[in-house]
């Protein structure tokens, strides 16, 4: 009888632990598109992924990236060396309605799948990865609605 107590006590654990991890599961997006970076919002370094300044704020849906004030942003690769992409990335120059589309060089160094600096005219900046559950409701709605 110790034997399958034993058994069933061992099993009932299993059973816990898969159910606790597959509701823990990350179902978002995994890396891709031009960066190989995680899509969803990023943060500047020495920003809180809770309460994020505009100006702190970029979105990267697999084409581009995106700030704030820009959408529909597509970056083309001009030279890639190793994790560092020279691109001229189009955007669409309003967060909102219609807007003349801009074109910026700018060179991204991708550290990992969930972080990457920025350069744009000398101006290099860090950000990383805010996981959605870490995001305040307007930019988890945002974050949401690129799935």
């Amino acid at each position: 009888m110790y034997k399958t107590s034993s058994r069933w006590a061992t099993f009932s654990v299993l059973i816990a632990i898969a159910g606790a991890a597959s509701a823990s599961a990350d179902t978002t997006p995994k890396p891709g598109g031009v960066y190989r970076l995680k899509p969803g919002i990023y943060v500047a370094e020495g920003s809180e992924c809770s309460t994020p300044p505009n100006a702190a704020i970029r979105q990267y849906d697999g084409k581009g990236i995106s700030t704030a004030h820009t959408r529909s942003c597509k970056a083309t690769v001009i030279k890639r060396q190793g994790r560092k992409y020279t691109v001229k990335q189009s955007c669409i120059d309003a967060g909102d309605g219609s807007a003349p589309r801009s074109i910026q060089r700018q060179q991204v160094t991708v550290d990992n799948a969930l972080t990457f600096q920025q350069n744009i005219a000398g101006n290099i900046t860090n950000y990383r990865y805010c996981p959605v559950s870490e995001l305040p409701a307007d930019l988890r709605k945002a974050a949401n609605a690129k799935r």
